[in-house]
């Protein structure tokens, strides 16, 4: 499994708004590392950074030593996004958006259906597999965006904000899903503003202020 690195990295969407300054963080593979912060104070900028899809206005993203390039090379070395807007297909089902997922990630199709029962079945979706997703709730929307990272099986797990809609028994068995990832050898980052989610988690780094400062290394 792979260890990502943020190093001295400043994080800005223009030139005129650096968000976040000279942020170093490890994600250690086997480990749940929280990122904590009041809204606006960064963790979905630090996370899109960790996946490619933002590059540093200075400082550098690592995987396993290598410097991410962007989004398509993240995905290529293992790291997997799950955002905080789910980015789920209206147009497709539950099933068929994480089934080819799992494809274009290198999945044959008989992988994809196996990985995608096993995804849907814990977070309790295996009777909305065949239901498109704009006709799922919120809730199981966001439950159908986790199961399909979970399905991805990658070697970095980045999830933004995922419990937000959730209520308190499936948050707590989203925790059990991402500490089983990290059991399984995964670094797992975990972007949440919930105090007890974050005490969940084996290291916790808080934004404020433009900076980042451990709460718990």
């Amino acid at each position: 499994m792979k260890t990502l690195s943020v190093v001295e990295a400043d994080l800005a969407w223009d030139s005129d708004n650096v968000v976040l300054r000279g942020v170093s963080v490890e994600a250690r593979p086997g480990e749940i590392l929280a990122i904590t912060g009041t809204s606006g104070a960064g963790k979905t900028t630090l996370l899109s950074a960790m996946s490619g899809l933002l590059s540093p206005a200075s400082g550098r993203v690592l995987v396993d030593g290598e410097q991410l390039a962007d989004r398509d090379h993240a995905v290529k070395l293992g790291v997997v996004l799950i955002p905080q807007d789910n980015g789920l297909a209206a147009i497709l089902t539950a099933a068929e958006n994480i089934s080819v997922a799992v494809i274009a990630t290198g999945g044959t199709a008989a992988e994809a259906r196996r990985r995608t029962a096993e995804a849907l079945e814990p977070l309790g979706l295996s009777g909305q597999a065949n239901q498109l997703i704009e006709e799922l709730s919120g809730g199981q929307q966001q439950r159908t965006a986790i199961a399909r990272g979970l399905a991805l099986q990658g070697d970095v797990l980045l999830a933004d904000e995922i419990t937000s809609e959730l209520d308190a028994a499936n948050r707590q068995r989203v925790m059990e899903l991402l500490r089983a990832e990290a059991e399984r050898g995964a670094a797992v980052v975990f972007a949440t503003h919930d105090p007890e989610a974050a005490a969940a988690c084996d290291r916790e780094l808080h934004l404020g202020d433009g900076e980042a400062t451990w709460a718990r290394a």
